[in-house]
């Protein structure tokens, strides 16, 4: 609020001004990923184009922007990266997660839904996406996806299909 460097840890969550006592909540940001299981019974997997973790596996999706339900956000998403259009979202679970960007590490609450793409003719990697593929179930593996909290999300959800 004054703007003094003076900020020291307040407690677990928290920072504190010394100077005039401005305490600053470190909260998480919300974050989206689409599972999207084509008519096959393949789930789409897409390749990290950009940092962190670029060149390894992924799920559509990325952050929710102000004034943005999660809903909204997993459609604009799958939208940027995917260039596909939503029928239908449903809620799964959250993870919790660390997300490293420019030297800064973000809280995140990372929520997972199951995703229905109207038609996948329209399908072509786009934004921080640097390719797409659909794999059976059985050739999905959890070491290849660079994110903590998408190699988690990838165990839960396996564990229900395999």
């Amino acid at each position: 609020m004054c703007g003094s460097k003076e900020f020291t840890d307040n407690n677990f969550k928290s920072k504190k001004c010394n100077n005039c006592g401005f305490v600053f909540y470190i909260n998480a940001s919300a974050s989206v990923a689409a599972f999207i299981v084509n008519e096959d019974n393949e789930l789409l997997v897409c390749v990290r184009g950009r940092e962190p973790e670029k060149g390894t596996w992924d799920l559509p999706g990325g952050f929710v922007d102000d004034n943005e339900t999660a809903e909204e956000a997993v459609a604009r998403e799958i939208k940027e990266e995917l260039h596909l259009t939503v029928l239908s979202v449903s809620y799964l679970f959250s993870v919790p997660n660390k997300y490293e960007y420019s030297g800064l590490t973000t809280p995140t609450l990372d929520l997972f839904y199951d995703v229905k793409i109207k038609a996948f003719n329209e399908l072509k990697a786009d934004d921080d996406v640097e390719t797409v593929m659909f794999l059976p179930f059985s050739e999905v593996k959890q070491g290849k996806f660079g994110l903590a909290s998408i190699k988690k999300a990838i165990k839960r959800y396996l564990e229900n299909k395999i």
